[in-house]
């Protein structure tokens, strides 16, 4: 049987509810629902790339792998699906929306994200464990991280080196939006740590508002210590406190300014 919220036992029901994005070609949301069900309080849901609301949703996943029209560039047709209208829309109205690898991807290209991601600089896939630092720790995505604290996830990708012109660079880090950067063991961000040449060794960044987080990293696959990290759970479970710790009868956009 196929378990959706009018079927579930109670405390499904009251579980926040994210939804995660599929895609034509779509490969790692499995990953991100498994993830997301894995963590108590949490619910997620598939939601068709054809589907045109997520009013139901308390946030939005974009999940890694693949998405149709990625041969011509990555995102570049994805980001034309009648799902992303609403996805645009929520995040404007402040709704959390996390995009991981090829959610990023789309995310930039779908203009929620500034920058882009390109070919990696050693213009081959890239399959490893990264180390990432955290720069930011009082977003709505890294609550329990401590500024300079080390994250350890999987990448899996051929286009993630992420690039900006010099002006988007500097309001980025400016306006304290680059969220983590790829670092060594010891927290030093030095080249030998950036798996794909991004510049400044960005991992991942956030919009100006703060509601909306791309990283090329996978935390959907360093959700169980079994799988070698439980890091990435801290951004799920982030995403979950800064939707539940506001005072009622506060917009989304509000509760995101309360808890950042």
């Amino acid at each position: 049987m196929i378990i959706t919220l009018n079927n579930a036992p109670p405390h499904i029901r009251s579980a926040m509810k994210f939804a995660v994005i599929q895609f034509p070609g779509s490969n790692c949301d499995q990953d991100c629902v498994a993830a997301i069900n894995g963590l108590e309080g949490l619910h997620a849901e598939y939601v068709w790339h054809k589907e045109t609301s997520l009013d139901d949703f308390d946030a939005i996943v974009l999940p890694g792998g693949f998405a149709y029209g990625d041969y011509l560039r990555c995102g570049a047709i994805a980001r034309f699906s009648p799902i992303m209208r609403a996805v645009v829309s929520d995040a404007r109205e402040g709704k959390l929306v996390l995009g991981t690898c090829n959610g990023f991807q789309v995310l930039c290209e779908a203009g929620l994200l500034p920058g882009a991601l390109v070919r990696n600089r050693s213009l081959r896939f890239v399959c490893d464990m990264v180390t990432m630092r955290v720069e930011v720790d009082d977003s709505p995505f890294t609550h329990g991280c401590p500024k300079g604290s080390l994250l350890r996830m999987p990448v899996a990708h051929g286009e993630g080196c992420f690039f900006a012109d010099p002006e988007t660079l500097r309001d980025l880090n400016a306006n304290r939006q680059v969220i983590l950067r790829y670092a060594d063991g010891d927290g030093r961000v030095v080249p030998e740590a950036n798996p794909n040449g991004s510049i400044e060794n960005i991992a991942g960044i956030c919009n100006r508002e703060g509601n909306v987080f791309g990283l090329m990293p996978h935390p959907d696959r360093a959700s169980d210590a079994r799988l070698g990290s439980a890091d990435g759970a801290k951004i799920f479970r982030s995403i979950m406190q800064t939707i539940g710790s506001p005072r009622r009868g506060t917009t989304t956009s509000e509760r995101v300014k309360q808890v950042a």
